[in-house]
């Protein structure tokens, strides 16, 4: 086991693992405990009362955080020529089908999003084993496979990011960095948490949120009382 820093050390006295924290208590602290000597990500894992083995439960979807993300991601658009220009004014990154494929296929996955046209998923389908374990393959879901490829660049620029359960019933999704206030963390936090209550299968049975936690990049994890989470 590593050797816990001075600056560790003394960031996991600042949380108590047996307290609760209110949402809005713990988007302070976070700042607090950061031990990073960079801009570190904030994020949230959240463990969900739902069994993903069920395709009602299999909670995805995305949400576009009020605040940003505090990364501008790269995002790659694989539309048909008439498209290109439409994909290039909204601020895509890479825009391309045939040679963007290629260069795909050849191992290149420098980016962030992907968004493709319906009329190109026949080829952005080859492209499936090396999208899907990354989590970059387009899905009708989470908006990255539609016509409207202007709005789509533009919600993912604006800080539009996508969520889905893993096979423990988890969510874990960044909402920030800790050089946002405690007031853009809360308010992010707090959007990606009342879209998932939204989000409640009819199927789930008992509690729906069953552990909420927020950490930045190498600082202590801070638990969150359920209680204070709208629609919990």
């Amino acid at each position: 086991m590593a050797k816990l820093t001075k600056k560790r050390k003394e960031a996991n006295a600042k949380v108590d693992k047996n307290t609760l924290y209110s949402l809005s208590e713990a988007s302070a602290l976070v700042k607090e405990v950061n031990v990073a000597n960079f801009n570190a990500s904030v994020d949230l894992h959240i463990r969900l009362g739902v069994d993903p083995r069920k395709a009602d439960q299999a909670i995805r979807g995305t949400v576009s955080l009020p605040h940003g993300t505090g990364k501008t991601k790269k995002v790659v658009v694989i539309c048909s020529a008439d498209k290109e220009a439409e994909a290039k004014e909204a601020g895509a990154d890479f825009v391309g089908l045939d040679e963007m494929v290629d260069k795909i296929k050849g191992g290149w996955t420098d980016f962030d999003v992907m968004i493709a046209t319906p009329n190109v998923m026949a080829k952005v389908g080859q492209l499936g084993r090396i999208l899907g374990p990354r989590g970059l393959m387009p899905n009708p879901k989470t908006g990255t496979i539609t016509m409207d490829i202007a709005n789509a660049v533009a919600e993912v620029k604006k800080g539009k990011i996508s969520f889905r359960v893993d096979k423990n019933g988890q969510i874990h999704a960044s909402i920030g960095r800790v050089s946002f206030t405690p007031e853009q963390i809360e308010g992010n936090a707090s959007e990606l948490l009342t879209t998932l209550s939204k989000m409640k299968p009819s199927s789930a049975k008992g509690a729906y949120f069953r552990g909420i936690s927020m950490a930045s990049t190498m600082s202590p994890g801070i638990s969150i009382d359920v209680k204070t989470v709208k629609g919990a």
